[in-house]
């Protein structure tokens, strides 16, 4: 039995339900190469060839899939239809030991019974450009996350991450907000007024101020406005120019991924992330009572908005059959793609257009239903006639002031009896028509009014206006947008506040330092022009290596620069190697490095680094003043080799008081880093005695510890567990 291999699970069930045993179909779980979590995995002296490590937990799978492949008559990988899929399959193939040049490699826009019986029709060879950009990307990616994370642990704060289209996309949101910061906003007033004709035949409508003379005008102070109001009051309104005409309004493109999570957004307050995860599911088909797994939605990572002929059709023939001929345009409605997009796939649309909405609500969960419908009605409407709309423009004069008022009513609901027109009516317009008039008619006003009001700040990103700005400036692709959000989230470089997001401290810390060393890897343009040499890659005649090339070595330059900028050589030598000490600015502040590193890779705090004059007892180098919780102390250099320590504090002559039990010389009182008080062999380090009490030189008669002097006179056993009191001299 032929043998299919798909990345997840339920991507298989759907498939192995249409395919009716006639193959086995198995699920890789995505990946099953990678490189490896904890090590850079690319050899920049060779090449920058990767190494690839077998994903974590992979093993079992391998084997299992392996075991599967031999068995097989014939091996079809059916991974996703883009890099990353081609990638996946490639890891498959060199795996599993399968041909290079075997034509094994099948895909399908749709999961749908004719799209996977056409792939396994036409099977291919693995596209070598394809692989090639998907391991340009990942390199790359590699390469810069890995450089520029620790850069950030060491200079800021532990737990940091970088990424060379992440850091770019919070770049926008920290700009942003600095935009907003900073803008001062100014002062300006509408002046309108509600006028009606002198028959009053009509109904009143709302007029606005618009010109002063024949140029644009806008009142900017109370005074200003005061003195427009009362000239309007003593003047005459004077209908002086009318336009009538039928405005279209082209229903919308069918949802490409960026379109999808905005409009997710917008109507359903939906996060990126949570958007394409729902669609993920619907894609890879979902369990639907009575009638096992079900894949409801074509591929839906792509920047395409073109549809195949026969999923046109069957909307034209879905649209005269529901709403008549008349919502039927004369040609099918042709979208162009924007600049720069791969165009690899169709756009996202239902696979089967008579699993309806409504004929699957109770089938699915909410959220999916949402995201299903959203995609359903789109898609139609994509279809559809246009929208038309009677509209009107009237002037009207009043001395030297012209206002004027707009309104415009629905004539043919075209697209929006489907799905909701992206026109808004704003202030200036009214809703319908206004009344037919003529110019030259006078008018009466009813009232005059001014409002005060102020300028806005630019507003917040969301998840819709995020995404959409990234696919505008050309960062990243289709693919990785959610992901770039769910980090910056996560990471919690930004927060929300409602859908907006808001860069958190760290964030403004992370762009500018960012910005300061690396200000081609965080432009905008740069990391766009980046996208378009992976591209070339997969239009083939690029070596993937030579990107990489062009890129790193000035890259690295600036990651050194980055790295040692503020560094200054001290006179202080390195207590290890004797080597001099370097001044480094770190996230907790200024520290002293070996210049001699990596051979030597000693660091301490700039405050560990004052050396005192003592001397150390016990290996004679002078001592280090170190900062402890309970302040200042001394401490030996040698660590830990010797651990000596000492009280910080003026210079005094050693006090002798008590004597060993252990060998009979004099001990010595000393002090712990704390200033507590205890009692050592002046004989140290050939004897190691200590006490808390001032020893008697006797000892117990009773157990045979040593015996102490309380600070009462007593004399005792310094065990605790040992009674032995000596008896009170007689006086």
């Amino acid at each position: 039995m032929d043998l299919i291999i798909v990345e997840s699970p339920s991507k298989a069930k759907t498939i192995a339900r249409y395919l009716q045993g006639k193959y086995r179909v198995d699920a890789s779980g995505g990946h099953i190469r990678d490189l490896p979590p904890k090590k850079l995995g690319v050899s920049v002296e060779h090449n920058y060839e990767p190494r690839y490590v077998t994903s974590v937990g992979k093993e079992e799978t391998i084997r299992r899939l392996s075991e599967e492949a031999r068995k097989a008559k014939r091996v079809y990988l059916a991974t996703d239809p883009d890099r990353e899929g081609e990638a996946i399959s490639w890891h498959l193939q060199t795996v599993l030991g399968l041909p290079e040049d075997g034509e094994n490699r099948i895909e399908f826009n749709e999961i749908s019974p004719k799209a996977v019986m056409h792939a396994l029709e036409h099977p291919r060879k693995i596209n070598y450009n394809l692989v090639d950009a998907q391991q340009a990307r990942r390199v790359l990616d590699r390469l810069v996350g890995y450089k520029l994370s620790p850069l950030l642990n060491n200079k800021i704060q532990n737990g940091l991450s970088a990424g060379r289209v992440q850091s770019v996309a919070l770049r926008l949101v920290v700009e942003r907000e600095r935009e907003i910061a900073a803008f001062v906003p100014e002062e300006y007033w509408t002046i309108s007024a509600e006028v009606q004709d002198g028959e009053r035949k009509f109904s009143p409508f709302r007029i606005l101020l618009d010109k002063k003379g024949d140029k644009k005008y806008k009142v900017t102070c109370k005074k200003e406005a005061d003195e427009v109001l009362a000239a309007l009051k003593a003047g005459t309104y004077t209908v002086s120019a009318l336009k009538k005409s039928v405005v279209k309004s082209h229903a919308p493109a069918p949802f490409t991924t960026s379109t999808l999570q905005q409009d997710a957004s917008n109507k359903l307050g939906m996060t990126a992330p949570e958007t394409m995860l729902m669609a993920q599911h619907l894609y890879e088909g979902m369990d639907l009572e009575g009638e096992g797994h079900v894949a409801f939605v074509t591929y839906i990572r792509t920047d395409s908005t073109r549809v195949s002929a026969d999923a046109q059709a069957a909307a034209r023939k879905y649209i005269e059959e529901k709403y008549g001929k008349e919502y039927l345009p004369e040609k099918p409605n042709y979208y162009a793609s924007k600049k720069g997009a791969q165009d690899a796939h169709e756009a996202i649309r239902p696979i089967d257009l008579a699993r309806t909405p409504e004929s699957v609500k109770k089938l699915l969960d909410r959220k999916h239903y949402n995201v299903y419908k959203l995609i359903y009605e789109r898609f139609i409407a994509s279809q559809m006639a246009e929208a038309q709309y009677d509209a009107m423009q009237m002037e009207i004069a009043n001395g030297v002031y012209g206002l004027k008022a707009s309104g415009r009513a629905l004539r043919f609901a075209g697209f929006t009896v489907i799905y909701a027109d992206y026109h808004r009516e704003d202030e200036e317009e009214t809703k319908g028509l206004l009344p037919p008039l003529e110019e030259g008619q006078d008018l009466v006003a009813l009232s005059e009014s001014g409002e005060q009001r102020f300028t806005k700040p630019p507003v917040r990103y969301t998840d819709a206006s995020l995404v959409k700005a990234m696919e505008d400036k050309g960062i990243g692709r289709p693919s990785t947008y959610a992901s770039i959000i769910s980090v910056l989230t996560k990471r919690k470089y930004v927060e929300k506040e409602g859908k907006a997001m808001k860069p958190t401290e760290i964030a403004y810390r992370i762009t500018d330092m960012l910005v300061r060393y690396f200000t081609d890897v965080m432009d905008v343009g740069f990391t766009a022009d980046m996208e378009e040499k992976l591209d070339k890659i997969e239009d083939g005649g690029v070596d993937w290596h030579s990107i990489i090339a062009d890129f790193y070595p000035p890259f690295e330059e600036k990651l050194h620069f980055a790295s040692t900028d503020g560094d200054e050589v001290t006179d202080i030598l390195c207590e290890k190697c004797g080597h001099p000490m370097v001044r480094k600015t770190g996230k907790y502040g200024k520290y002293l490095a070996c210049s001699n590193y990596p051979a030597c890779s000693n660091i301490v705090s700039e405050d560990e680094a004052q050396y005192s004059d003592t001397v150390c007892p016990k290996c004679g180098a002078k001592m280090l003043i170190k900062n402890g919780r309970y302040g200042k102390f001394l401490a030996c250099p040698n660590y830990p080799d010797c651990r000596s320590t000492l009280p910080f504090g003026e210079e005094r002559e050693d006090v002798f008081e008590g004597t060993c039990p252990e060998c009979g010389k004099p001990t010595k009182q000393l002090k712990t880093r704390t200033g507590k008080t205890y009692y050592g062999c002046s004989g140290y380090p050939a004897c190691k005695f200590m006490s808390w009490d001032v020893p008697t030189g006797e000892k117990c008669p009773k157990c045979g510890a040593a015996l102490i002097r309380s600070p009462r006179g007593v004399v005792k056993c310094s065990d605790r567990s040992c009674t032995y009191r000596a008896p009170k001299k007689k006086a």
